[in-house]
C-alpha cells in the first residue's frame, strides 16, 4: 500500500493581507451591483468625450422585432438578443426595460441617487482598505518578497511551462507550493498596480466635483464618456478575475485555500509519508 503523503502546516498569509482580502470580498461587490444602478440610468457606453447617441460602443436596450418587445445588446458592430438577462430583464410576463436585471443592482429598485450614494461611500472604503494593504506590502517587504516575480520566473519558457500545468490543473506540491508561482504574481500585480488604479481615478473623472479641481485628468483618459467606458471595462476585468481566482482556489483545493486565507495556514506536503 502507497503511503500517504505526510503534510504540514506552514504560515501563508499574515493578518493584514486576511482582513483586506475578507473587506475587499465584500466591498467589491457592493460596488459591482451598486455600479450597475448607476449603469442602467444610460446602459450605454461610448468614447471620446461626448455621447454620441446614435453609435454606441456598447448598449442594452429593448427593440420590437415583429412586434413583439426583445432585449438587444450591442458591442461594436455586433449585436445580440439577451431578452430576459439585458436591455430587456424579468421573467416572461413581468419584464421591464433596464440595462442589468434587477438582482444584479443595489437597489433592486430604479434609483440612480440611492445607487451613487452607495457606490461613492464603498468606493472610499475600497480605497482606505487598498493604501492598507499597499502601504502594508511595501513597507512590511510584501511586495517585494511575495508578489514581485524573478528573474527566472519571467522567462518565457518557465512562463509557458506554468501555463501548461495549470491546463492540466496540475498545481504546485512541497516547497513550491509555499509561494506564489509566477502567473499568480503577475495576475496579482496586473489587478493590484493597473486595473484597481484605473478604476480609481476613471471613477474620479465622472464626479463633477473632482472635474473641477483637475480637469486636466479626463484629458488624460481621452474624455468624459471613454473615462467611463474604462471604467466599465476594468470592473468586468476585475470580476473575470474574481471568476477565475474562485474557480483557480476550488480545483486546487478549497478547504486548505480557505482554511489558509482564515487562519493563515497552508497545508503542504513534506517528503517522507506515513501509513
Amino acid at each position: 500500500m502507497a503511503d500517504k503523503p505526510a503534510k504540514t502546516l506552514v504560515k501563508r498569509h499574515s493578518v493584514v493581507t486576511r482582513l483586506t482580502h475578507w473587506v475587499n470580498v465584500l466591498l467589491i461587490a457592493v460596488l459591482l451591483m451598486s455600479g450597475l444602478q448607476i449603469f442602467n440610468a444610460h446602459p450605454a457606453l461610448y468614447w471620446g468625450p461626448a455621447s454620441t447617441f446614435a453609435d454606441p460602443w456598447v448598449a442594452m436596450q429593448k427593440e420590437e422585432i415583429g412586434g413583439e418587445p426583445r432585449g438587444i445588446t450591442t458591442v461594436g458592430g455586433m449585436r445580440f438578443d439577451t431578452t430576459g438577462l439585458f436591455g430587456w430583464s424579468g421573467k416572461e410576463g413581468m419584464r421591464e426595460q433596464r440595462g442589468f436585471p434587477a438582482w444584479a443592482t443595489i437597489p433592486s429598485w430604479r434609483d440612480l441617487a440611492t445607487g451613487r450614494r452607495w457606490h461613492f461611500f464603498f468606493a472610499w472604503l475600497f480605497v482606505v482598505n487598498g493604501f492598507i494593504y499597499l502601504a502594508w506590502s511595501l513597507l512590511g517587504g510584501h511586495l517585494r518578497k511575495d508578489l514581485w516575480p524573478t528573474k527566472a520566473q519571467l522567462s518565457p519558457r518557465h512562463i509557458l511551462h506554468e501555463i501548461g500545468t495549470h491546463a492540466r490543473l496540475k498545481f504546485p506540491k512541497g516547497e513550491e507550493a509555499r509561494r506564489y508561482n509566477a502567473l499568480q504574481k503577475l495576475t496579482y500585480l496586473v489587478v493590484i498596480l493597473l486595473l484597481l488604479p484605473a478604476m480609481l481615478l476613471t471613477g474620479l473623472c465622472m464626479s463633477p466635483g473632482f472635474n473641477a479641481t483637475a480637469p486636466w485628468l479626463v484629458d488624460v483618459f481621452g474624455g468624459r464618456q471613454s473615462a467611463r467606458t474604462i471604467h466599465f471595462i476594468s470592473a468586468n476585468l476585475i470580476v473575470l478575475f474574481v471568476l477565475v481566482h474562485v474557480v483557480m482556489v476550488i480545483v486546487s483545493g478549497l478547504w486548505n485555500n480557505i482554511r489558509s486565507m482564515i487562519t493563515g495556514r497552508y497545508a503542504i506536503e513534506i517528503e517522507g509519508g506515513q501509513p
